[in-house]
Parts: structure tokens; sequence; C-alpha cells
């Protein structure tokens, strides 16, 4: 599967202008990966603590990665190997492990996953002056109009619980930076190595840097259990390899804030995701917070 995809890791962002049939199908890959984490995670969370799970989640990842980029794609030079080693800070150990310190500070699960779910409001924000991307009228009427969808499928789960008030502060914090570095990887060319290469950089950051959490909460080693294995496969195979590789090769072919705006559908595509296999009930709320998503987003996305 990964050899097989190779060539088509090099997308460039100036070569063509992809359909909006391409758009279509990408943003569906993207919003099924992206949703599937909160499977990964629930499954291998039983049996292991959130930084060691972390760890050989980007572990696995990078090393799995690592062949290839070093066999496939352009020599990887010092100066973008160091830069993707801050992108990889960002959006894998700051972005991944800021929500997870949250949580764990006690922050309300359903309110850190509406805030991780507003990263695209923030990438529109930071778009234009960073760079020029304007949104139309239609596209932040469709944006307001997303959010107000995510507030409907999330009212049910909201609550503000009794967490200290930087918990808070990281859980924000946390989702401005993952839009900072989705708006300044675009923005920036000579930063554009082939998905395979900057995707193994970032994961084997993130590894070190979980590595060492793990390590003070007492150690590396992987619990043994078939509920592990399954979520760190599922972690590993969707939630980072397909997810992390149809964002960043969206990223070259469209407008920043037109491609996370697929990721509004997050939170109630997750929630078909534990209906399916947990059997968690479905509300007439999260339907009617889907059609409004839905609307938000194509008018967010619409040329």
């Amino acid at each position: 599967m990964v050899v097989a995809g190779m060539s088509a890791l090099s997308f460039s962002s100036s070569s063509a202008s992809p359909s909006r049939l391409t758009w279509l199908a990408m943003a569906m890959l993207l919003v099924i990966a992206w949703s599937s984490g909160f499977v990964g995670i629930r499954y291998a969370n039983q049996e292991a603590g959130i930084a060691l799970l972390l760890f050989w989640r980007t572990l696995l990842s990078g090393i799995i990665l690592l062949p290839f980029a070093l066999a496939f794609g352009p020599r990887m030079r010092l100066r973008a190997v160091l830069s993707q080693v801050w992108f990889g800070i960002i959006s894998v150990f700051i972005y991944l492990g800021g929500f997870a310190l949250a949580i764990g500070q006690r922050v309300p699960t359903g309110l850190v996953a509406l805030i991780s779910d507003l990263v695209p409001l923030a990438v529109a924000a930071m778009a234009q002056p960073l760079l020029g991307e304007r949104l139309t009228a239609r596209q932040w009427l469709g944006t307001a109009i997303a959010v107000a969808g995510v507030l409907i499928v999330s009212f049910d789960n909201l609550s503000f619980g009794t967490a200290p008030l930087w918990a808070y502060g990281v859980t924000v914090g946390s989702m401005l930076a993952f839009a900072l570095a989705s708006v300044l990887r675009r923005g920036r060319q000579w930063l554009h190595m082939p998905v395979h290469q900057s995707l193994c950089i970032h994961a084997l950051t993130g590894a070190v840097l979980f590595g060492i959490c793990a390590l003070a909460e007492g150690g590396l080693a992987p619990p043994l259990t078939r509920e592990f294995a399954i979520g760190m496969a599922w972690l590993v195979l969707i939630a980072t390899f397909a997810c992390y590789w149809v964002y960043y090769t969206m990223l070259r072919m469209f407008p920043v804030a037109k491609v996370s705006a697929a990721i509004y559908l997050s939170p109630p595509v997750t929630m078909i995701w534990a209906w399916m296999l947990f059997s968690e009930p479905l509300t007439v709320a999260m339907f009617v917070g889907l059609a409004v998503t839905l609307l938000g987003v194509w008018l967010t996305a619409s040329d």
C-alpha cells in the first residue's frame, strides 16, 4: 500500500487547478480519517496512559516511514529537516500533547473536542494576513454556519468543568498552534518535501518528546494486549498515515481555509463512528447539527 502510493506523494500546489469533485473526494477521506482518531484512542487508552500511547503511535509511524523517506524523493537537506522538526513540535507534540494534557487536568472531553475542531475558524482568520488568501462574504457566512452546526452537535456533551484556568489556555493554545502550522506550511514553498518525508520527521520528533514524557510517567514498555494492538494499528494506519497524508496533500492543492473547512464535519462523523462501534446513542440534535454543518462547509468550500 505504501509503496504503491509513493508516486502520488508529490502533488504540486501550482501545476493545475484541481476540480471540485477532487476536493469533495479528498475532503471525505480527510473527515473519515480525522474523526477515526478517536476510535483508536478509545481502544488503546484502556490499556495505556496518553503519553505512552502517543509515544508508540509516533514511534511506529516514524519507523515505518523512515526507509521510504530515505529511499524515495529528493535528498533531505539540513535546513528543511530542521524546519520540519519545528513543524513536528507544533503539529504533533503541542497539538496532540496539549489536548491530552488538558484532558488529564479534567477539562471536559466534549469541550476539548469542540475547541480542537475550531481549527478551521483560526485558519480562516490567519490565512488573510499571513498568506493573502481572502475569504469572500459567502465563505465567512459558511464558516459561521459550520461553527453553529458544530455547537449544535456538541451541545449535549458540553460542560466547562473545574479544571485550572491554565488548562483551558493550553487547549486553546494547542488549537491555535496547529492552525498556525497549517498556514505557515502552505506559505513556505521550500518546506514542501514529499509528504512521506515530512510526516516521518514529524512523527519521529513527536516520538522523542512523547517518549520523554512517558519515561517521566513510568516507562516505555507497551501493554501486550489485543485492545492496545488494535488501537495502535488504527492510529498509525488511518489516523496518522491516511489523515496527515490527505491533509498535507490538500494543503498543496487548495487554499488553506478551503481545506480546513472539512474538519468541521469531524464531530458529527465521530459520533457516527461511536454509534457504529460502541453503540453510543444518536440524538435528533446530532442530525440537525450535521445538516447545518454540511451547509456551512458547502458555502465555505464554494469557489
